[in-house]
Formats: structure tokens, C-alpha cells, sequence
């Protein structure tokens, strides 16, 4: 599974066996507990997150059922000194991100310059021609961002990809940490870890602050889903009730004297912030699919006048544009004036002919991905893959090479999971959450780990039969 001969990286055990310093303490705690009872909490977790509605929907099941995201009660743990260097090199990005969708929709010196070809933006439907020469609130376009990390290493941190559109998983984040501190008290007592509980309070205020000139003196903040049957509903109204904001369907709001309101009992009251959940395509039938019921008619309206700030600002997919990735190293010399401090993944792009050359000869090493996917969709995991299943991908690779991005299959770090055996190890990716304002950039201390709970595997996604654990980063 891995990319040459090189092992994993443990980041529990050190090759001798020995328990490496983050998971000192916890190592300790764990040895010294009853390993039934252990598997009684671990029975009692799953029952929790029942009990507590944590589900999400798998888009194409023919079922639609919702399914409860396994999770797994073994934290994931990371030293303050590590933090303290992922920290730099997550605020040096999102710093690069914003710069960048400013220039695209503004100047495009990027592209003047030579550093990112033009047919990157050229019909490419995440860049919205909508949103040139406008500035939103504050010059602030990604208000929440996840930078999804992987670790082949002791120091070693890349970044898989950026989500700064709509990053979804920090619900999961706060209860597993919520999940953790009610079945082990004792355990927090005797380990240090930092808190993420204030993530819902950070988040309000950040977006508070992002306010256009017209708001009130207190910001009205509404969380906008297009509703019940989205698979992340439960995040959308988990985090309006935790920041105590209005949460809202494109059907409550309209607009009234130039400002969005949404509607209440006492009549329309107008919205400053809308923290939308809602593609660019369905936010406002006037503007993008006019057959969208999601969005609210006239809002990009009333956005480019001014008078209401969208988190995240439409246009910004652009930025998870996975061959827009590609260029991420260059994009952060560009706008920052340093080299980068976390590193890309190796990647090809199969638009240019000798990257599709190599990475056709190439497939049962490779793991190929669609520009625009997400959630593990769409993808070849070429080792695991079997030869009918990399011949049918190479068709659509031939067909379409400008969809498709190529990487080497990595060597991802390994933490413990539960298991009736006891611990085991299992490959695991991070997602940290980044908030963006005026003021700053605020980087919530750990984020959503995510866990391939089968063994050998390498996918981590949700719908693809990973689960989550809880993220720490320890005090100094």
C-alpha cells in the first residue's frame, strides 16, 4: 500500500515498541484500566452518538438511509511543539488563499505573470465571472477553511487538499471531544489538552466581524441549508443552535428595502451574515440555475452592493480546484514572498501530455482523482484496484485527462483504534478549521481526524466506511 519501501510512520510506537512522549500519558491511563470495561465504553459510545442523532446520508445509496459515523474512542494525539509548527504553516496558507481569490477576481497578476496558466480559469465552473472587480466585507473570501493534512513522518505534515468552499466535519469534532469527556472525566484530569468547545462562540464572532458597513451594532448571523434531506443537515443545525444564530432555508428569506431579511413571527428582520450552506449554483436563481428552490432570489444583488456578507464568499471553490492545487507552492511564494512551510503532495496533471503518459503507465502504483471530487468519490486507489478496474478508469482518463489529477500513493502515519483484540493501527488524515476575519487568523487546536478503520486501507472518508476520532493537542 505504500510508495516504495519506505514503512509507516507509528505515531503511537517508536519501531522499538516504545511509546513515543504524545502518547505518554495516555498510554499509561489506558494500561491501567479493566479491559472490559473498556469495551463497555466503547459499546456505550456508539450509543451515544445514537441517542445524539450524529448521521449523515450517503448521496447515491440507494437506500438513502442515514448511517452513524463509527466512531472510535482511542484520541489521536499531537504535542504542542508540533502544533506549534503546523499552526505556521496552515496561517502561511489560508494567508496565500485569500490573497489569491482576490487577485483572480480582481487583477490576476498570478496569471499576468506566468506563475498559473489562464485555461486553469477558462470554463471552469468553479470560478464565477460574477464575482470580478468585487471585494466582500472586510477583503475576507474564505471565512472557514479545512486544510486536510496527511503525516508521512516525525516532522513530516502535507497537504492533501484545501477546503475552503463549504468544509464540513467540525460538528463531528466537538462531539467526539464532548463524547470523550463524558465517558472519561478522569482521563482529562490527568492529561492536558486543549479545548475546542469554544469553536461555535469563535465562529459567531469571527463572523460578526465580517459584517458589512450597514449591520447593527450586534451583527444578525443565520445559517442558510438547503434543509432536512442534505447529508450534512445535522452540522448545519448543530452549529446554528451552538452559536445561538438563526438557522434558515432559502424559503424564510427575501429581499426587502436592498437588504436580505429572513422571515419571523413578528414579520421580515434583516441579515447581515449568512453562513450558507448552499452551493454557488443553487444560492440565487436569478444569478446561477434559475430552477434553484435552495438559494434566495436577488441575493448576489444585494451582496455586490454591500449590504450582506456570504461566508464563504461565492467564487471560492475555485480554490479547491484539485489542478489549481498543483500550483499551491507557487501561489504561496507569490502572494507570501516565502516558501511554503507545509508541502504539496507530489502531483501530476494529466492535461499535460507527458504527466497523462506517465500516469497511464503508471496506474497500479497511482492514486487518481477527479478535479473536482470530493468525499472519495470518483477516485482510483490504484493498488488496490484490479486490472478490469484500471482498464475502465484508463478509458475515462483518455477520455477526459483535464478532469483528473494524479499522486503517488503515500506512506500515512498510523494511530490506534479500539478493537476486540485490543489496539491496532490504522491510517488516519487530519482536517484542522481555520476562521478568517479582519482581526486574524484563529486556528482551532486539533480539528477532525479521520480514520480508516479497515485494515490496510487508505480511505478515510465517511461515506466511503471510515469513521472519526477525537483530535488532541496537548498543553506545553
Amino acid at each position: 500500500m505504500q510508495s516504495g519501501s519506505r514503512a509507516q510512520y507509528d505515531e503511537m510506537l517508536d519501531p522499538d515498541g516504545s511509546v513515543r512522549p504524545a502518547y505518554a500519558g495516555f498510554r499509561n491511563w489506558y494500561d491501567a484500566q479493566d479491559s472490559g470495561w473498556l469495551k463497555r465504553q466503547d459499546s456505550e459510545a456508539e450509543r451515544f452518538f445514537r441517542r445524539t442523532g450524529i448521521t449523515f446520508n450517503v448521496y447515491g445509496d440507494d437506500a438513502a438511509e442515514e448511517r452513524l459515523i463509527p466512531f472510535d474512542m482511542i484520541p489521536r494525539i499531537i504535542t504542542a511543539n508540533e502544533w506549534r509548527k503546523l499552526s505556521r504553516g496552515i496561517e502561511q496558507r489560508v494567508r496565500a488563499l485569500n490573497a489569491f481569490l482576490h487577485d483572480l477576481y480582481h487583477r490576476q497578476e498570478i496569471v499576468r505573470s506566468g506563475r498559473l496558466p489562464e485555461r486553469l480559469l477558462q470554463g471552469n465552473d468553479a470560478f464565477l465571472p460574477q464575482m470580478a472587480g468585487f471585494t466582500p466585507p472586510g477583503d475576507v473570501y474564505t471565512h472557514v477553511v479545512g486544510i486536510d493534512l496527511v503525516r508521512t513522518g516525525p516532522d513530516e505534515f502535507m497537504v492533501l487538499e484545501d477546503n475552503a468552499r463549504t468544509p464540513s466535519g467540525v460538528s463531528y469534532m466537538l462531539e467526539n471531544r464532548e463524547t470523550m469527556m463524558a465517558m472519561f472525566p478522569e482521563l482529562f484530569s490527568r492529561v492536558a489538552v486543549r479545548p475546542v468547545s469554544d469553536y461555535p462562540r469563535r465562529l459567531a464572532r469571527s463572523l460578526a466581524a465580517c459584517a458589512p458597513s450597514c449591520a447593527s451594532q450586534r451583527p444578525v448571523v443565520a445559517v442558510l441549508t438547503p434543509g432536512i434531506y442534505n447529508s450534512a443537515y445535522f452540522e448545519h443545525a448543530f452549529l446554528a443552535d451552538q452559536m445561538g444564530a438563526e438557522l434558515v432555508e432559502g424559503s424564510d428569506l427575501r429581499v426587502v428595502d436592498g437588504r436580505i431579511a429572513m422571515r419571523t413571527t413578528t414579520g421580515y428582520r434583516p441579515v447581515d451574515v449568512i453562513y450558507r450552506r448552499v452551493d454557488d449554483d443553487y444560492l440565487d436563481p436569478l444569478t446561477f440555475n434559475k430552477d434553484s428552490a435552495l438559494g434566495v432570489a436577488g441575493i448576489m444583488d444585494v451582496y455586490r452592493a454591500g449590504r450582506v456578507t456570504i461566508a464563504n464568499a461565492p467564487g471560492t471553490g475555485i480554490a479547491d480546484d484539485k489542478a489549481i492545487y498543483s500550483f499551491m507552492p507557487e501561489i504561496v511564494e507569490f502572494y507570501t514572498g516565502e516558501k511554503p512551510i507545509l508541502q504539496n503532495v507530489p502531483t501530476w496533471r494529466c492535461s499535460e501530455p507527458d504527466s497523462l503518459a506517465y500516469v497511464l503507465d503508471n496506474l497500479k502504483e497511482l492514486v487518481v482523482k477527479e478535479v473536482h471530487g470530493s468525499g472519495g468519490y470518483g477516485m482510483l486507489i490504484g493498488p488496490t484496484s484490479s486490472k478490469g478496474e484500471i482498464a475502465r478508469f484508463a478509458k475515462k482518463l483518455r477520455a477526459r485527462p483535464e478532469n483528473y489529477i494524479a499522486q503517488p500513493t503515500l506512506s500515512l502515519s498510523t494511530v490506534p483504534i479500539f478493537t476486540k483484540a485490543g489496539l491496532a493501527p490504522r491510517h488516519v488524515d487530519l482536517r484542522p478549521f481555520v476562521l478568517v476575519s479582519p482581526g486574524g487568523i484563529d486556528i482551532t487546536p486539533g480539528g477532525l481526524t479521520r480514520v480508516a478503520l479497515k485494515k490496510g486501507s487508505l480511505v478515510v472518508n465517511s461515506s466511503q466506511g471510515g469513521g472519526t476520532k477525537d483530535s488532541w493537542v496537548l498543553e506545553d
